[in-house]
């Protein structure tokens, strides 16, 4: 089974759509994704890029961009109100997650919360409802974020991508091949075919 690493942060409008082309790609090709939840202000911080939504003109652009490609996908997406949202408690969250074998729904109810439902999930008494509402418990993982051992793994999930060449999310790896941003998909899905 074809392996893909798909490198996210909750934060990042652009990596929901990738983790939404991802799902659809992994059953077409019968493809593993390998989620590495990372802190993408991390990577900014470390490399010096900043998000494009900085820039005006581009922020306004990007998310008449991204409505095409949420079409394309047959992905619901809503630009958040909320945003940007710290979502440092929301990726301990992931690393939590996977830990514990349940990444899969904590990212369905995330992201669904996050892009297609409008939430404010940098507001914690929301995230503890959204998370409830999946049949996670919320108040086990609420505890859990704040361990030694949780924050240590993002930090180096977070390092260990920048060394890898990271500069942003949502990034993911094809055979050791690097590929940054959701719209960089279709070269994976090319590879794919090939392999097939």
């Amino acid at each position: 089974m074809s392996a893909i690493e798909f490198y996210f942060d909750f934060g990042s409008p652009t990596a929901y759509l990738a983790y939404k082309r991802l799902q659809w790609i992994a059953k077409e090709y019968n493809a593993e994704v390998q989620p590495v939840p990372v802190l993408l202000g991390g990577i900014f911080k470390a490399t010096g890029n900043k998000s494009p939504v900085e820039t005006p003109a581009k922020g306004q652009w990007m998310f008449s961009d991204m409505s095409r490609f949420a079409e394309l996908y047959g992905a619901k997406m809503a630009f958040n109100p909320f945003f940007p949202i710290n979502t440092i408690y929301l990726m301990r969250g992931a690393v939590y997650a996977q830990q514990q074998g349940f990444l899969d729904t904590y990212m369905e109810a995330v992201y669904n919360a996050m892009w297609a439902e409008e939430k404010n999930m940098g507001d914690l008494e929301v995230v503890t409802q959204v998370l409830n509402d999946a049949g996670i418990d919320a108040a086990q993982l609420m505890m859990a974020i704040n361990e030694q051992p949780v924050k240590d793994e993002l930090r180096v999930n977070t390092e260990k991508a920048v060394e890898r060449g990271l500069f942003g999310c949502p990034t993911m790896f094809y055979k050791d091949q690097m590929f940054f941003g959701q719209d960089r998909l279709f070269f994976i899905e090319t590879m794919l075919q090939q392999d097939s």
